[in-house]
């Protein structure tokens, strides 16, 4: 990238502030339409300057303003009619004198340099002038943007961050678990029943029952509580038979009620009740306790 003077420096800044004179902006015109490089310079001086325009609303001037400035340039009553003077007579011939040099005051100090300088100094000061005050507007714009957003223009304010919060909960107690074994005497366990206190749900597993022809095998519950057994449903074919069928009934009948499993034609009892013999019987034993409801 070119290297810049300071004195190119600070004709892109005022022009990006808008401060230069007419000659001075179709300076800088003409070397942006040659030089991309400059042109970008320009461009970054009104990036950093233009937070300045966002933080100032337009205002329409009341129509008394317009009236102020021409009775200031003296054009707010009746004009006098333009007269043009007469022409001058040419000037008379002058002899050439050499150009001359410039010359140094008592101080030692040469006069173009002076103006140079000082219109170079002028301009930093602009610059830095400026700079401070870019700084301070965007110091206000964060200090609004932290405390007070709504009084920012909507491009400005700050977007609404979501954070997300997990709260872990603790799991739920587990429920007691009852087990019984189906069999025809201590030795020989043909069926394991095991009941969920929670859902009432129960599975069957076959572990030493034997399949018969043209047979199935019934589950039914038994209980002082009720007239007469009641079914379960045909346990299947497979290691696992599940059923829901237990929710309907007390908790309490559940747990002290036996379980039968009798021999029926294959499809199961045909009537309401057993009707083949009863081949294995249990009850349920609580293997898992419930666990104890967290202290609040």
């Amino acid at each position: 990238m070119m290297a810049y003077s300071e004195d190119h420096i600070a004709l892109a800044a005022e022009y990006a502030l808008g401060t230069l004179d007419a000659d001075e902006r179709a300076q800088v015109e003409t070397m942006m339409a040659v030089d991309t490089e400059f042109t970008a310079l320009v461009h970054a001086w009104e990036y950093r300057l233009g937070v300045l325009n966002q933080m100032v609303g337009s205002i329409e001037p009341r129509p008394i303003v317009w009236e102020n400035i021409r009775a200031a340039v003296g054009h707010s009553g009746p004009q006098a009619p333009l007269v043009l003077p007469d022409a001058a007579p040419p000037p008379p011939a002058t002899p050439f004198v050499p150009e001359a040099t410039p010359v140094a005051d008592n101080w030692g100090t040469d006069t173009a340099n002076v103006i140079q300088l000082s219109g170079r100094v002028r301009r930093w000061r602009n610059v830095a002038s400026f700079a401070t005050a870019a700084a301070a507007a965007l110091i206000a714009m964060l200090g609004l943007q932290v405390y007070q957003p709504e009084l920012l223009p909507n491009g400005l304010r700050p977007k609404p961050r979501t954070q997300v919060v997990e709260v872990k909960t603790a799991p739920p107690p587990a429920a007691a678990q009852y087990v019984a074994l189906l069999q025809k005497d201590a030795g020989s366990p043909a069926f394991i029943l095991t009941v969920d206190a929670a859902t009432k749900n129960f599975t069957v597993r076959k572990v030493g029952a034997q399949p018969e022809p043209g047979k199935s095998y019934e589950l039914w519950i038994v209980s002082d509580k009720l007239q007469r057994p009641r079914s379960l449903g045909v346990i299947g074919g497979n290691d696992f038979t599940a059923r829901p069928v237990l929710s309907s009934y007390d908790a309490d009948l559940v747990n002290k009620a036996t379980y039968a499993v009798s021999l029926e034609p294959e499809g199961g009892s045909p009537t309401a009740a057993p009707t083949g013999p009863i081949v294995f019987t249990g009850k349920l034993i609580e293997t898992v306790p419930p666990a104890p409801a967290p202290a609040r």
